[in-house]
């Protein structure tokens, strides 16, 4: 699974060895590792449409979000689990709310060499990240690196003068 991750197509064997055996196989899928996982997210952000997340390597987090008239901000943790989920405990500050904590997960699976993900527990799968490039991945969307820091920084003031 690991040479998926990081750009190989061996996951699609695997994916086609399931397929093989029972629909309930083929449909489940093999899902990655922490491991694996962690190749996707560690020191990585994740731009959004209205903001971003940062995962750093020590599994501290911190993420922003701004809307015209809503700006909010969090920090936590992420972690990772060897059956596919990466889940974000954050807690939440804004404006219009009091701090208020907030754990979210996604799980990941792999069927027929596309790494699919869905928020938990029951969002729609789609495609995080094909074997190959291709331009509608979700993973289009993060890089590397801690890209986002300043916009985070302006919306912690903007919430939090004091900080």
């Amino acid at each position: 699974m690991l040479l998926l991750l990081c750009g190989g197509a061996t996951l699609s064997g695997v994916a086609h060895a399931a397929a093989a055996g029972s629909p309930a196989a083929a449909q489940a899928g093999p899902t990655p590792t922490a491991f694996e996982l962690q190749l996707f997210y560690a020191d990585r952000t994740w731009n959004w449409e209205d903001g971003a997340a940062y995962f750093a390597q020590d599994r501290r987090m911190r993420a922003w979000t701004s809307k015209p008239g809503s700006t909010s901000f969090a920090e936590g943790t992420w972690h990772l689990s060897n059956d596919g989920k990466m889940c974000m405990e954050l807690v939440w500050r804004s404006t219009a709310y009091a701090a208020q904590p907030i754990r979210t997960c996604f799980s990941h699976r792999v069927l027929n060499g596309t790494v699919q993900q869905r928020r938990d527990p029951d969002g729609r799968w789609y495609s995080f990240r094909h074997a190959s490039d291709n331009s509608t991945d979700e993973f289009k969307k993060i890089q590397a690196g801690d890209t986002r820091s300043v916009d985070f920084e302006k919306a912690r003031k903007l919430v939090d003068p004091k900080s």
